[in-house]
């Protein structure tokens, strides 16, 4: 690999993250914390923090405060868990099921309108490079 590439990689990287945030910053009540938050609870059902936290690759004191965050908005509900009174779940609520699918159906669209001049080729290469890049950093 050249030193070139990964300098190159670098820059694209910071622009990226940066326009993301730009782009998704007016996007009603879900900031980019609490999107992957509520995008996990949809996808995995109700779990803990300490779970929530290992999934995200955070902290519990930020899921905690992200979550509870979240509860106030009425997105996310703490459920106590029946077998084990001393511990709670979240579980995302059908408002902040609304909230992810609007927010969600936005990027998407948006995402759709950046890669509609590319090939149907180079979206998957792209998508699968992505995932692939992810991973490693997941595994890190």
């Amino acid at each position: 690999m050249s030193d070139q590439a990964l300098e190159v990689i670098e820059l694209e990287l910071a622009i990226l993250i940066r326009r993301l945030t730009t782009a998704t910053a007016d996007n009603r009540n879900l900031d980019r914390a609490s999107y992957l938050l509520l995008r996990q609870l949809s996808e995995s059902g109700p779990v803990g923090v300490k779970t929530l936290a290992r999934e995200l690759q955070l902290d519990v004191s930020t899921v905690s405060r992200q979550a509870a965050a979240l509860a106030q908005k009425k997105l996310v509900e703490k459920v106590q868990d029946e077998a084990d009174g001393r511990a709670f779940f979240y579980h995302i609520t059908s408002l902040g099921q609304e909230e992810l699918t609007i927010y969600r159906t936005a990027r998407l669209a948006s995402i759709e309108r950046l890669l509609t001049d590319w090939s149907g080729d180079d979206t998957e290469a792209f998508g699968r490079l992505l995932q692939q890049f992810n991973r490693e950093l997941r595994e890190r």
